[in-house]
């Protein structure tokens, strides 16, 4: 039987986030590098000078890292089509690790002595401008590096949080029972899932596709949901999303938030419209990750199992359309640029599902974030596949269509976020 959990989300994190005196939903501190890297990462770690108190930004080295070729021949051909001029400098961006930008993001349950003073001093200013366009967005300053433009650091004001790290988990703290870490490094565009499930107190709350743990922790962050259930059937995967868990909530959390292990595809027969929000991130085949691999070999297996995701992508999105309940919302996302597990998969479950709705996050979320993201202004490989008639008159042009099928960061040169696709769908009362 096919694994869908095989796929692992490999963007380099590490957060923190301070605690909100408003119950909304709003972005609060995330400090984020805006610098393009000649060799080490931005690092938050405690000073050991003896005596000292506060946390320093250091320097972590990234090993040198080769293309794949097959995959990136692969990418050549298949988003020159898609993305069209977007591409070239996003292969660009993608081909130069050292040019990715992080993000620090605080945790609201610890406490760092004077951790904004700190950030600020090493040139790191707001990430997300207060403006009207958008309630995600909130009273949090701008500070640049005026004195080098070039390595300016941004703080995005919010109570969000993003993924945990993979193959490049060394820059993170190691796990210790019983002590919380204090911050988290993301790519910035893995918030936005969280932000377009626009999470309440109280509400019951589905991570589908949990591990290793890094959007339930943005979860908690966002509100205080009465119940939270991390779903994840692979055991060692599950161990790893334990301990994420346990290294970023306090104990009385516990109650609040359990892990589970059914086959995900089949979670929304067994628990039937019994969660308010469901969150899809989906096993995919991540670019950053994929173009890295280790051969050509490993290259081309993951070629292959590429043209298999879209059916379990699919299988999970519907499951999960059946786990939330009528009025209830559905975020589905990957962190790949593919129009086949993003648009398509999306199209081909609203097909399927007549109960499914769409909703457009152009406006919401990539018109007041386009000063911090890129997002691709339309979709143009994928063509459309015909859809009910009853659904047409809601999506007018073929642009405002794939708007409602959801939107796409594509990285580009100073803006390095993503890839990241998230598509928001309501189930109908």
């Amino acid at each position: 039987m096919f694994n869908y959990m095989f796929s692992v989300h490999t963007f380099c994190i590490a957060w923190r986030i301070i605690s909100s005196k408003t119950g909304k939903l709003t972005p609060r501190h995330l400090w984020w590098s805006d610098n393009c890297h000649t060799g080490p990462d931005v690092v938050l770690q405690p000073n050991r000078q003896k005596g000292a108190t506060n946390t320093r930004v250091t320097k972590a080295r990234k090993k040198q890292r080769s293309s794949c070729q097959p995959v990136l021949d692969h990418f050549d051909q298949q988003y020159s089509q898609e993305l069209g001029a977007l591409w070239t400098p996003a292969r660009a961006v993608l081909l130069d690790p050292h040019s990715w930008q992080y993000g620090v993001l605080l945790n609201r349950f610890t406490t760092v002595t004077n951790i904004k003073q700190i950030l600020q001093s090493q040139g790191f200013s707001t990430l997300l401008p207060q403006t009207d366009a958008s309630t995600l967005l909130c009273d949090a300053p701008t500070v640049s590096n005026s004195k080098n433009q070039a390595e300016k650091y941004t703080v995005l004001p919010s109570r969000c949080i993003s993924k945990f790290p993979s193959d490049d988990s060394h820059v993170q703290l190691a796990h210790r029972p019983g002590q919380l870490k204090q911050y988290y490094l993301l790519n910035a565009a893995s918030l936005l899932p969280v932000l377009a499930l626009q999470v309440r107190d109280g509400e019951k709350v589905l991570d589908l596709c949990s591990a290793p743990g890094g959007k339930a922790l943005a979860i908690m962050q966002c509100a205080t949901p009465a119940f939270l259930c991390c779903n994840e059937p692979d055991p060692h995967r599950r161990d790893w999303l334990a301990k994420t868990l346990e290294s970023f909530l306090p104990h009385s959390l516990n109650s609040q938030v359990i892990v589970s292990a059914q086959d995900g595809r089949s979670f929304g027969q067994s628990e039937v419209g019994a969660y308010d929000k469901v969150l899809v991130d989906a096993p995919c085949s991540n670019d950053r990750s994929w173009l890295y691999s280790s051969s050509g070999q490993q290259g081309e297996q993951r070629l292959k199992e590429r043209a298999r995701l879209p059916v379990l992508q699919a299988q999970l999105l519907r499951s999960a359309l059946s786990a939330v309940r009528p009025g209830g919302i559905v975020v589905y996302s990957t962190c790949t640029l593919s129009s086949s597990e993003n648009y398509a998969v999306v199209e081909t479950v609203l097909n399927d599902c007549p109960e499914a709705e769409p909703e457009d996050l152009w406006e919401e979320i990539a018109v007041p974030l386009s000063n911090c993201f890129t997002f691709s202004p339309a979709h143009h490989g994928h063509e459309q596949t015909p859809h009910k008639p009853s659904l047409q008159p809601q999506y007018g042009t073929v642009s405002s269509y794939h708007h409602r099928l959801g939107i796409l960061v594509v990285p580009q040169p100073h803006k390095t976020w993503g890839p990241m696709f998230l598509s928001r769908i309501r189930r109908r009362k």
